[in-house]
């Protein structure tokens, strides 16, 4: 019988995972930050696999180079959800190319520092992903409103799952100290996997919530010399209700603000003091707004309101309805006609 490791069961659900990601994107939307970390976990859990499961012992300096190169590609992959100018974004990939280009160098000069300095490079990034985590939603300006409850929750996540690589980590380095690395096979090629997986699958939801780029999209202009809150929330309600962009399926907030000629930030400022929530969920409190008009004033299907109001998918609109609501799409349109009947 040929025995098959996890580590290659791994790979084959991330290589599934990277099909599904590059059929069901439409080519404007494909991120290739996301798409190049699915495609180097699934490489170091098929190189993982071979030292681990069938002894290749010639890849053993590979793997804490493919290693080094996920936390980096972690925290690229949701900056890519930030609108940032590319000269900026060029000056962060050289940076993030350093843990990779420092533990080649640990590899052929210093291998006994590797584990120490995944530990320290992994537990760095979580931090870093917690640090833009903390703004909330409105941090990932480039995301899909629909979608950017989301990409911050699997923000967390791989953070987390940093985390989680870098215990591993930690307990391979002890497992040196007290038993000489009986374990590490074991601890390798089963626990560590975990991470990588979580990795994985936070990459997919992530980048369904990148938004398809503007056609003709420019820089914001000069904004507005600080205007006050009510007169930005009274143009982005004249946007959103009066031009109806809140039913647009790709919208995000560096587009809104585009459109408004205002900073993401003090659009972001403005709803936050005033309406007391974040960006998406006031854009989608006005979309739930017109799915209750659409179920109770018309007989158009749930699905029909759903997609008519700018939503896309079943799970975020029946989630939001009931955040609003306390109800059911279905419950909300019985009772609310059944009043009106009444009435």
């Amino acid at each position: 019988m040929i025995f098959l490791p996890l580590p290659f069961v791994v790979a084959l659900l991330l290589l599934i995972l990277l099909a599904f990601m590059l059929h069901g994107d439409e080519p404007g939307r494909r991120n290739r930050p996301f798409l190049a970390l699915v495609a180097l976990c699934a490489l170091q859990s098929v190189i993982v696999g071979l030292r681990w499961g069938y002894d290749v012992t010639a890849l053993k300096f590979a793997l804490p180079v493919l290693a080094s190169g996920v936390p980096p590609l972690v925290l690229a992959s949701f900056h890519s959800l930030i609108r940032r100018d590319e000269r900026s974004a060029a000056a962060a990939g050289w940076v993030h190319a350093a843990p990779t280009i420092g533990m080649f160098a640990l590899v052929l000069f210093a291998p006994r520092y590797i584990d120490f300095a995944l530990i320290v490079e992994y537990v760095g990034y979580a931090l870093a992903l917690l640090n833009l985590a903390r703004v909330g939603t409105d941090a990932l300006e480039e995301a899909r409103f629909e979608g950017a409850a989301a990409a911050h929750r699997a923000l967390l996540i791989a953070a987390f799952s940093l985390c989680l690589s870098a215990l591993f980590d930690l307990a391979i380095l002890l497992d040196f100290e007290w038993t000489r690395g009986a374990n590490i096979g074991l601890i390798v090629s089963n626990a560590n996997l975990l991470g990588l997986l979580f990795i994985g699958l936070t990459a997919m939801v992530a980048d369904r919530a990148r938004a398809l780029p503007a056609a003709g999209a420019v820089t914001d202009e000069d904004p507005v010399a600080k205007p006050q809150d009510r007169e930005i929330l009274d143009r982005i309600d004249q946007l959103l209700v009066s031009q109806k962009l809140a039913r647009d399926e790709n919208l995000t907030l560096s587009r809104l603000a585009r459109r408004a000629g205002l900073p993401a930030r003090q659009i972001s400022t403005a709803v936050n003091r005033l309406a007391g929530k974040n960006v998406s969920q006031y854009i989608n409190d006005i979309r739930i707004a017109e799915a209750c008009r659409l179920l109770r004033e018309t007989d158009m299907s749930v699905t029909a309101a759903m997609l008519e109001s700018g939503f896309q998918t079943k799970s975020n609109f029946n989630r939001e309805f009931r955040r609003v609501t306390d109800l059911s799409p279905v419950a909300w349109r019985e009772q609310n006609r059944t009043g009106a009947l009444a009435a």
